[in-house]
């Protein structure tokens, strides 16, 4: 059984696959702890579930097991003149230090993941319901409240790293997880220890230090809540750190030495879409709600919708704006700051109250400021 699901994983995509118990109870505590220090943020489904989420048999009545999985979703080429691939990290690290790039996180630049696991995980469970019976199942990929982590750690897929994120040694982090529960017993595979030792570079690099101590994340204060999942305004004192970052964040996993291990997909599906290669935030702020729908569909960034995709720009070129402001001596920051400025005011009348308020920020104005 279990070589035969290896081979499968395998065919379907996946980079690895594990089967864990649905025992989760020693999590419990940790996870309510979470909860009550508010770390959650305005994600509401996440007190809404409770413990729904550490308890795979009352999610899915009849789960006996679950298998979990993990496919690798860094895209072949990130770049259009990286020929032949180098170390990924240098230039996403280089586009950070691009005021006016675009950046958005490497998972979101291909296709939708939910999309790509799901039928693959449905692939993979008729081919298991071929060698046993019939069977009850039902799969996952971050789509229900399913402590993916911790299965996923439990079955031997990696270590939780002090980020939260699962680390593997062969495949860093960047890979997705997937899970299907089963009401059939399968033999549990093996955890991993841990390997990050004295390492604490996710936790210093943080822009807003959202990782408040090793293991434990404040939501609230992560670039990718309050690009992806935080629907109002983007607290002040946080949106100088995001500089240009419009969906995502991506810092941790960037610092993370074990990244240097990471493997490029296998699938077409996560390559980069042509107009996440090299993009700019100023032609994106002049996209209208029809060519946002248009260029996300299929994409895991239309599900912010327009709005916060317009708030996230508006916050992005204002942080732009001040760094060319802050290089003004440069012969051409002067007129970077110009065309920003003009952008701005442009789209100002026929913007939302939430982008009007944050595109005021950005042009270093009050809101009741014209």
């Amino acid at each position: 059984m279990k070589a035969d699901l290896q081979r499968w994983a395998s065919e379907l995509g996946f980079s690895q696959i594990g089967v864990a118990s649905v025992d989760l109870s020693s999590s419990e505590e940790g996870f309510l702890a979470w909860l009550e220090a508010g770390f959650a943020g305005s994600m509401a489904y996440m007190h809404r579930h409770g413990l729904k989420r550490m308890r795979p048999a009352e999610l899915v009545p009849g789960t006996v097991s679950v298998i979990t999985v993990r496919m690798n979703y860094l895209p072949k080429r990130l770049v259009l003149q990286e020929e032949p691939p180098k170390d990924w990290r240098s230039d996403e690290w280089q586009r950070l230090h691009q005021p006016d790039a675009a950046v958005v996180s490497v998972y979101a630049r291909g296709r939708d993941y939910h999309k790509v696991m799901r039928a693959r995980l449905a692939d993979l469970v008729q081919r298991l319901s071929t060698k046993v019976g019939p069977l009850g199942y039902r799969v996952f990929a971050d789509s229900a409240p399913v402590a993916e982590v911790e299965l996923a750690q439990r079955s031997g897929l990696g270590w939780r790293g002090k980020h939260t994120l699962l680390l593997n040694r062969q495949g860093g982090s960047m890979f997705f997880l997937g899970e299907i529960f089963v009401d059939i017993p399968l033999q549990p595979t093996q955890p991993v220890s841990s390997h990050c030792g004295q390492c604490s570079a996710c936790i210093d690099v943080c822009p807003t230090g959202a990782i408040v101590a090793p293991y434990r994340l404040d939501a609230r204060r992560c670039i990718s809540y309050l690009t992806i999942e935080h629907e109002g305004a983007i607290p002040i004192e946080l949106r100088g750190a995001i500089g240009n970052r419009i969906y995502g964040c991506d810092d941790c996993q960037l610092v993370c030495p074990w990244n240097k291990y990471a493997q490029r997909s296998s699938l077409p599906d996560f390559e980069v879409r042509p107009h996440w290669q090299g993009a700019e935030l100023l032609p994106l702020w002049f996209w209208d709600e029809a060519t946002f729908l248009q260029k996300t569909e299929g994409s895991a960034i239309r599900r912010i919708g327009y709005e916060r995709w317009q708030r996230n720009l508006a916050v992005a070129l204002g942080n732009a704006r001040r760094a060319w402001l802050a290089q003004g001596a440069l012969v051409y920051a002067p007129e970077k700051v110009g065309l920003i400025e003009a952008a701005l005011q442009q789209r100002l009348p026929i913007v939302s109250s939430l982008v009007r308020e944050h595109t005021y920020w950005a042009l270093g104005l009050d809101n009741d400021n014209e």
